[in-house]
């Protein structure tokens, strides 16, 4: 998704609750301002799809939950909320909310040219301040990569990168799969348009 500013003046957490309620698409909130989150492109969405399904999949008879790009996830110690992609969280405390999670183990955000630079550098930045994110994974809708951020047990960020023929390895819930897998017929040579 791409997070366009709205222009509209600044809400509490509150009013942006009630606010977006009538909307008729979701807005990211940031120090009290909104961003509409405009549509991706259609390997986007299978992408954002596919990875969230097998995720579910892997997690049906578990205590963690799967939640799709319709559900926020609270900043941590911030009034700010996102909307990624897919989430994961094994966390009792995001049971008590409804409108949101705050404690996810697992983060997946589809890049996209407008959004890249910012997925990988300050939305990283503000995710990886929750002590309970474990994996950060970019994936590409535009060639077969996906790039996973994984917290060491030191606390220190790395980075494996996988390509086509790699297992991509989530450790944060115990799921190992072909990259393949996510990429299944999904059209490369799709034009944005």
């Amino acid at each position: 998704m791409i997070a366009v500013p709205s222009h509209s003046p600044k809400l509490t957490p509150a009013e942006y609750f009630a606010w977006e309620e009538h909307q008729l698409c979701r807005h990211e909130y940031i120090n009290g301002e909104v961003y509409a989150m405009s549509g991706g492109t259609q390997n986007h969405s299978r992408v954002a799809l596919k990875f969230a399904a097998l995720l579910d999949n892997h997690l049906t008879d578990g205590v963690c939950r799967v939640f799709n790009s319709d559900c926020r996830v609270n900043l941590v110690g911030t009034n700010d909320y996102t909307y990624p992609d897919a989430s994961v969280s094994c966390d009792r405390q995001d049971k008590s909310t409804t409108q949101y999670i705050t404690y996810p183990c697992l983060i997946v955000e589809v890049l996209s040219d407008s959004t890249e630079a910012y997925d990988r550098g300050n939305k990283f930045f503000r995710y990886r301040q929750n002590p309970q994110l474990q994996d950060y994974v970019l994936v590409s809708s535009q060639d077969i990569a996906i790039d996973l951020y994984r917290k060491g047990i030191n606390g220190q960020w790395e980075i494996v990168n996988y390509r086509a023929g790699d297992v991509v390895k989530l450790q944060s819930v115990n799921l190992s799969f072909p990259i393949e897998k996510i990429y299944r017929g999904i059209d490369f040579s799709e034009v944005a348009v």
